[in-house]
């Protein structure tokens, strides 16, 4: 059952949405056949915007499902370049008045801006992904242990290489891509202390482009390749495409990350090179927030996906991978240890 708080709030028109928001990024809405005359999900994206086949397009399906499934309008915003944390705030705002709940910020960008526009709309629930510092009665954190997936590519990783090199390439030097290069290279090293890790960030700050920049994903890929790296993982958002790209034109391991980039449509003639993809169901973490708030019992607080929630982990599209007992049977080990804590990742 919809809250009341929503229904009152949702008559305005469509087009005041796109006026509204056109200063602050790009917008798509659509009504489902079976609206009820409210409105639900909205989603504004992070660096890459829709179209990154990884952490935005995961979003993006959580937001599909919830439209298909409740049957209402849902909106998606794209962020602009060298945007201000004053631009986010504007844009949850403009959802948030237009009546679109829950609100939810694709990325740890969104902090700021979304403790200010929580504070404002007390009865709109909101959604942040990769945060857990908003402690709010309408916010829920949507969290993962990145580092536990990680630590299973790392294992792959070690299990595939002939050079005894391996790579990471990370497209912001922040702490939650640490997590990321903390497990990839403990995973590594518990299975074979001998292969070396070599690990790369493109830029410092996300305005750098390290989120954004196939161009350079591609050419810290190659330069670890140089070196002898024959597996090579990428925490990078869009920027992964180019280290996807890289490793297909040396005819190496590529490990993709947030989505199963294996199955990626834009990434189809690459597919061969992609060994494994280290996934976080960002999908079901924003589907999960939307029914929570039909169901008129909205998810607040923190809100934690791991290896035992089987909300991180590892694709296994890839025949090869998926046919290689050997390395099946070391990341089952790995796995069963990591969720019986005997194995304790690190997150930095």
């Amino acid at each position: 059952m919809r809250r009341i708080s929503r229904i009152t709030v949702a008559g305005a028109a469509t087009a005041s949405l796109a006026l509204a928001l056109a200063a602050c990024g790009g917008t798509s809405t659509d009504s489902g056949s079976e609206s009820k005359g409210d409105k639900g999900l909205a989603i504004a994206y992070d660096v890459g915007g829709k179209g990154d086949q990884s952490f935005n397009d995961a979003a993006y399906a959580g937001l599909e499902k919830a439209k298909k499934e409740f049957g209402y309008e849902t909106a998606d915003v794209e962020p602009t370049d060298g945007e201000t944390d004053a631009d986010k705030e504007q844009r949850l705002s403009s959802l948030a008045k237009q009546g679109y709940n829950p609100v939810v910020g694709v990325g740890y960008a969104y902090a700021t801006a979304m403790k200010s526009v929580a504070e404002k709309y007390p009865d709109t629930t909101f959604g942040i992904v990769d945060d857990a510092t908003i402690e709010a009665d309408n916010v829920a954190d949507l969290v993962f242990n990145e580092q536990e997936a990680s630590y299973l590519a790392g294992v792959a990783a070690a299990k595939s290489t002939k050079t005894n090199t391996v790579g990471f390439v990370g497209g912001v030097n922040v702490p939650l891509i640490h997590k990321f290069q903390a497990g990839y290279e403990q995973g590594v090293k518990d299975t074979n202390p001998k292969v070396k890790v070599i690990s790369q960030y493109l830029t410092q700050t996300a305005e750098e482009g390290g989120f954004a920049s196939p161009d350079k994903g591609k050419t810290a890929a190659s330069g670890q390749i140089e070196k002898k790296a024959d597996v090579v993982y990428a925490a990078a958002g869009l920027s992964g495409q180019g280290v996807i790209e890289a490793a297909a034109a040396n005819k190496i391991w590529a490990i993709g990350v947030d989505s199963d980039q294996y199955k990626q449509e834009a990434l189809a003639k690459y597919k061969d090179y992609i060994l494994t993809s280290a996934t976080k169901d960002v999908a079901s973490a924003v589907y999960n927030l939307a029914k929570s708030v039909e169901d008129g019992k909205p998810e607040t607080g923190i809100v934690r996906g791991d290896l035992k929630s089987g909300e991180v982990g590892l694709s296994d599209s890839n025949p090869k991978f998926a046919d290689d007992a050997e390395l099946q049977a070391a990341i089952k080990s790995a796995k069963e240890k990591i969720i019986s804590g005997e194995i304790k990742v690190k997150s930095s």
